[in-house]
């Protein structure tokens, strides 16, 4: 009995030295929630800060890891896969290769912020659209029957989390293909349409008031 009672604490002690290294219990992956499939629970985009080594075909990225590291850009160059420009200091997401050596996609954060508007489907009339803020902050733009909660990047798609009217408290998910990214248009498509936006403008008030210049005769008393 003994020796039945002294293999199985062997054993028991080998598979908890199987399960840890030097004490640490191993990562997770991460998860999206959207799968249960470990493989694709995880997000290959590297997300982090373009840095001042960034040259024309290649990309310096400071990874939120606080790894840095360059990758090739050629092929997402080529490809018309680069969306928002290079700009050091700028939040990019970018989709690597298999070995994190060449990027497929490469996404200025930075240049996604802002008030993107386009006429109004509808009668045209009005200009709707969306506010893209820091943190994953999105707001609608003359939407009343659209209440949106968040945006992120994910897999190089833009994901925007929304409530509709009439859809009761139930969120929304699309994924959205960036298509273009400049600093006055933006153009993204899901499954079925394209929706092609411009930044909004500042609108300037005109006064009705004008005023005269001065005159000599105005200084007389």
């Amino acid at each position: 009995m003994k020796k039945i009672a002294f293999v199985m604490t062997l054993a028991v002690a080998v598979v908890l030295s199987m399960s840890s290294c030097g004490g640490k219990t191993r990562p997770v992956p991460f998860d999206s929630g959207d799968s249960t499939d470990m493989s694709a629970m995880q997000d290959p985009t590297i997300y982090g800060i373009c840095g001042d080594g960034t040259a024309m075909n290649t990309l310096q990225i400071v990874t939120d890891l606080g790894d840095t590291i360059r990758l090739d850009i050629t092929y997402a160059r080529d490809n018309n896969q680069v969306f928002g420009g290079l700009q050091a200091g700028d939040r990019m997401a970018v989709v690597p290769n298999a070995k994190k050596t060449e990027a497929l996609m490469v996404i200025n954060q930075a240049a996604l912020l802002g008030n993107w508007v386009m006429p109004n489907p509808l009668d045209g009339s009005d200009e709707v659209g969306f506010r893209i803020k820091e943190g994953g902050i999105v707001e609608g733009i003359e939407q009343s029957s659209i209440t949106y909660k968040t945006w992120r990047l994910v897999r190089g798609k833009l994901e925007l989390v929304d409530i509709r009217e009439g859809g009761g408290e139930e969120e929304e998910i699309t994924l959205y293909d960036i298509v273009k990214v400049t600093p006055d248009s933006l153009i993204i498509k899901d499954s079925e349409d394209t929706y092609e936006y411009g930044r909004q403008q500042q609108k300037k008030l005109d006064s009705d008031i004008k005023l005269e210049e001065a005159s000599e005769e105005d200084y007389k008393i």
